[in-house]
């Protein structure tokens, strides 16, 4: 699927400044389009990952030998935490040692393969039959599919099974019962709600929700659908349903509210099921994020990260890593890794296989079904709106009207100042 120009909004911008992305774009066409100068084993690749995290990085671990062992290779990965991902492919791009494949989280993909410093993986064999087209859509970028998912994710709204049940509160659908629910819930040191609006991508990620559910968009952050998503979380603020520290808190920080019964719902993704199970005496269900009017579809981002082959100027190598990105990417490795991680498979045979296998998760899948690409519109323009974005929470969430943030947040987005 070919990503909009960036020069859709509605107001007839031309362009979207990307000034926060321009050093490491001119770093990926200068260093990384230079290719691989070191002697590599011929029988051994490497996957540069973010699976830092005990389980992860064993589960990869696995699937690795797995598929090293079908494809006659050996594979080893380097994980670094996600946000150095970018900058350690960087630093190796600059000194030519690039990794035979990079595991970019889908919103970072667009920077390399603006430069042209990546391999698209239909050239190396790869199909993308069976995979949804917004999924599809998620790894590539101006048509051209670069980024390979094993699963996606989205964010739901959890909840307290046991503190909705005494306080005889449904599970809320739209913001009016959500606005209500979360102040009935709100008691002592509980809130009725969580939810990250942090100044981080973890804040950006649990708005897009709220504005696009609402009408708006990325291409136009002044729009009034816009002002009116954080006029909406401003409310909740407002009516103490949410805590002072949501403008610091990550997504995790939001989870571990939850955990320690300091919140009755949250806005949260299926990352935290593992942890939420660790507790046995918490009884939690989960739903679609709800929407401003009854009948509304319920739309989420898009999360996860793709798989990838830079642009080595190693062609048996790319074509070597190609397999091993369809191995790692396959249906059976797919279901395996998403039954792992509560993750969504992306490949839809697999996820219809999961859906059966989880169906407490069957929300998730619905609305991963209607979820959308964070880069779909603007490419690698996102990560500039991302901090304009972030900007606007800190400022309307602690005292500023939500058009003027916005305002700002929209010339700083279109300017890059």
């Amino acid at each position: 699927m070919t990503a909009p120009s960036p020069a859709a909004g509605r107001r007839g911008r031309s362009h979207r400044a990307a000034a926060p992305l321009a050093a490491a774009s001119l770093l990926v066409a200068g260093a990384a389009l230079t290719g691989c100068g070191q002697q590599r084993d011929s029988g051994v690749y490497t996957v540069l990952n973010s699976s830092t995290d005990e389980s992860y990085h064993r589960w990869d671990a696995r699937a690795m030998a797995r598929c090293g062992e079908r494809l006659g290779v050996g594979i080893e990965q380097q994980s670094v935490p996600a946000a150095q991902v970018m900058t350690k492919a960087l630093r190796m791009a600059s000194s030519k040692s690039l990794p035979d494949i990079v595991q970019f989280d889908a919103s970072e993909m667009p920077t390399f393969a603006e430069a042209g410093g990546l391999v698209g993986l239909r050239t190396l064999g790869l199909s993308t039959e069976d995979i949804p087209r917004g999924i599809v859509g998620f790894g590539s970028y101006k048509g051209t599919y670069y980024g390979a998912a094993r699963s996606v994710n989205t964010l739901a709204l959890f909840y307290d099974e046991d503190v909705l049940a005494k306080a005889g509160v449904r599970v809320p659908t739209t913001w009016d019962e959500l606005r209500e629910a979360a102040k009935k819930l709100t008691r002592g040191k509980r809130y009725g709600l969580a939810l990250s609006a942090g100044g981080a991508e973890d804040g950006v990620f649990q708005f897009t929700p709220f504005m696009w559910s609402n009408g708006g968009d990325e291409t136009e952050l002044d729009s009034p659908q816009v002002v009116g998503a954080l006029d909406y979380w401003k409310a909740l603020l407002a009516d103490g349903s949410l805590s002072k520290s949501t403008v610091s808190w990550t997504q995790a920080d939001v989870n571990d509210q939850f955990m320690a019964g300091n919140a009755a719902m949250m806005i949260n993704g299926p990352w935290q099921v593992e942890t939420l199970n660790s507790k046995k005496s918490l009884h939690w269900g989960i739903a679609r994020i709800p929407v401003p009017r009854r009948g509304a579809d319920s739309i989420g981002p898009l999360g996860g990260a793709v798989l990838t082959v830079p642009d080595t100027g190693d062609e048996q190598r790319e074509r070597t890593a190609g397999r091993i990105v369809a191995c790692l990417a396959g249906a059976k490795e797919q279901l395996t890794y998403a039954l792992n991680s509560w993750m969504v498979p992306a490949n839809a045979k697999a996820a219809a296989t999961w859906r059966k296998q989880v169906p407490e998760l069957a929300a998730l899948a619905d609305q991963v079904a209607v979820a959308r690409s964070r880069t779909a519109k603007l490419g690698a323009g996102w990560p500039g709106v991302s901090l304009a974005l972030q900007s606007a929470f800190q400022s309307a969430l602690t005292g500023q009207s939500s058009e003027a943030a916005l305002k700002r947040a929209e010339q700083r987005a279109t300017s890059g100042n």
